[in-house]
């Protein structure tokens, strides 16, 4: 396809397509799907080689947030019936870390529901980074807290945290319909602050909850604006008691070309395969990897994932290596300032419709509410 061999020349020279080349992603045929895969493929190893980086989650408090998110479990009013507590003890988390560590994963991921932390919130993380350096002096730390105040970022920084995670979810365009407590812009500001206080950025996607593809695209080129160092695609995991249950829309094929396209978009940057994929990608989860070179390790926040070892079988049997310690993840250029800030500017974004897709089988058997680990007396999955 002239398609695919001019995305591949584009990301291998850093060069953003055009809007009209990410939509045409979307709406490839089943037909083409292994080329779109072997196309975004030639381009992930171009940048990182056969190499997957492994992250693991330590949801640090548990449930009770006052915003209204329609896809969070965590959310204010939902009746999901998840794992509920509040603060881990420092202690109590790098157990939980180690635990993850030991499975081989490089990043910890420190995640906490609420609108944002307080002060007395940044000091209680500082104390937990602390604890799991400590114990783990290479292991890299995220924090996703929420919304940050002026001079929080910093104070996480110095605390010793490596990077912040705060995902824009879905388009500007669509963001009121899923969120009405917090907006996307303050989204951006607290992925501008993290930068700004030299933090690695982090920020990410949610696909599945009913946006177009006008919408995915839109997301994903204000993420290459904002220029973060790694991309989550989560898939909508529907928990029962929150808005979006009923929303079974995505199928492995769906989610692999979604995956193809933000590779293509942002080709030199860590895309993390995140929450949902063992319920949208199941037995597709290989050919993931030939697209993205990052994953979460074990379980989710509020939901189980594949068992640790069984990722680490999935890596292996796709030909693929866990990314060491000792290996930098990101390619040296991206230490200047990354392809966002260095290509072309992003095209003007519209609103399409979404191509039709036919809704997925709803898969409730697959989700399943987390009840080891953190915030239990069970061990973790790791």
């Amino acid at each position: 396809m002239d398609l695919l061999n001019t995305l591949v020349d584009k990301g291998l020279r850093r060069e953003l397509p055009s809007r009209e080349e990410a939509l045409a992603v979307l709406a490839t045929s089943d037909d083409e799907l292994l080329d779109v895969v072997a196309a975004a493929g030639k381009v992930r190893r171009q940048w990182f080689g056969r190499r997957v980086k492994l992250n693991y989650l330590v949801n640090l408090k548990s449930g009770l947030c006052p915003e209204d998110c329609s896809y969070c479990s965590q959310r204010l009013g939902s009746k999901a019936e998840i794992l509920k507590y509040t603060w881990l003890k420092p202690d109590e988390a790098s157990k939980a870390a180690a635990a993850g560590v030991a499975g081989g994963a490089k990043r910890v991921c420190l995640v906490a529901s609420g609108r944002g932390p307080t002060d007395k919130d940044v000091d209680r993380v500082a104390k937990t980074i602390d604890a799991i350096k400590s114990e783990n002096e290479d292991v890299e730390v995220c924090a996703c807290l929420g919304l940050l105040d002026e001079g929080q970022a910093e104070r996480l920084r110095g605390a010793g945290a490596d990077a912040y995670n705060h995902n824009l979810n879905t388009s500007e365009a669509t963001y009121g319909d899923i969120t009405t407590t917090h907006t996307y812009a303050d989204r951006v500001e607290t992925v501008k602050k993290a930068h700004a206080a030299g933090l690695s950025a982090c920020s990410g996607l949610i696909a599945g909850m009913g946006e177009s593809d006008g919408d995915l695209v839109d997301v994903v080129y204000g993420l290459r604006e904002l220029d973060p160092d790694s991309v989550p695609v989560n898939f909508l995991i529907p928990f029962e008691g929150t808005p979006l249950a009923k929303e079974w829309n995505l199928t492995p094929q769906r989610c692999l070309r979604i995956l193809a396209m933000v590779r293509f978009v942002c080709p030199d940057v860590e895309v993390r395969i995140a929450g949902g994929r063992e319920v949208h990608l199941r037995s597709m989860q290989p050919l993931a990897l030939h697209i993205a070179n990052s994953i979460f390790l074990g379980d989710y926040l509020t939901s189980e994932g594949q068992a640790g070892k069984a990722d680490l079988d999935m890596i292996a049997d796709a030909g693929f290596e866990v990314e060491g310690a000792e290996q930098v993840t990101l390619p040296e250029h991206r230490a200047g300032g990354g392809c966002g800030s260095t290509c072309a500017p992003s095209p003007e974004t519209g609103s399409e419709a979404a191509t039709e897709v036919g809704p997925d089988e709803a898969r409730t058997d697959l989700v399943t509410v987390r009840r080891r680990g953190a915030g239990t007396d069970l061990a973790p999955n790791a």
